[in-house]
């Protein structure tokens, strides 16, 4: 179960080091809260369009039910609202950043990192009980997915190619 949590996060851990480089690098090139503001707002976008593809291809590909819509749709609303909460939070950041001490930003990174590790605890509670009223076939698609997901992905990228 360790090992389906870590596949299961993986991609909001790649999403968490991209937003932290990608908006400190925004944050150092910018020359005031408006640039900030805006390509955090398109990088928001972004993510926001990546979370809710990653929504409706987990959905399609685990065949969901009407039964099973209610946990569904709390897995689902889980996903999004930790990438609002995380887009949200990298935002206040970025806005602050150049005016904080380097205590005070090690201090706001941690406070990102935490609030990572709390989103991924929602997120494994929330898809413990979608899988928990999946059909043994769709567990057995959902491991795989969890399991397979690096390479599936890279396969998926290579053909598109």
């Amino acid at each position: 179960m360790k090992n389906f949590v870590f596949k299961a996060a993986m991609p909001a851990v790649l999403m968490l080091a991209f937003l932290t480089t990608s908006v400190s690098a925004q944050t150092t090139a910018a020359n005031s809260s408006d640039a900030v503001s805006q390509a955090a707002a398109r990088h928001a976008k972004k993510h926001a369009d990546f979370v809710e593809k990653r929504v409706n291809e987990l959905h399609a590909k685990l065949k969901i039910t009407e039964q099973q819509s209610a946990q569904w749709e709390a897995y689902a609303k889980t996903m999004r609202d930790n990438a609002d909460a995380t887009d949200k939070a990298f935002l206040d950041r970025a806005h602050k950043l150049s005016s904080l001490n380097a205590d005070d930003a090690m201090q706001s990174y941690a406070k990102l990192a935490q609030m990572h590790a709390d989103n991924m605890q929602k997120l494994a509670a929330s898809f413990s009980a979608l899988y928990g009223v999946l059909s043994a076939d769709q567990k057995k698609t959902a491991d795989k997915l969890f399991r397979n997901e690096r390479e599936e992905r890279l396969e998926t990228a290579s053909k598109s190619h």
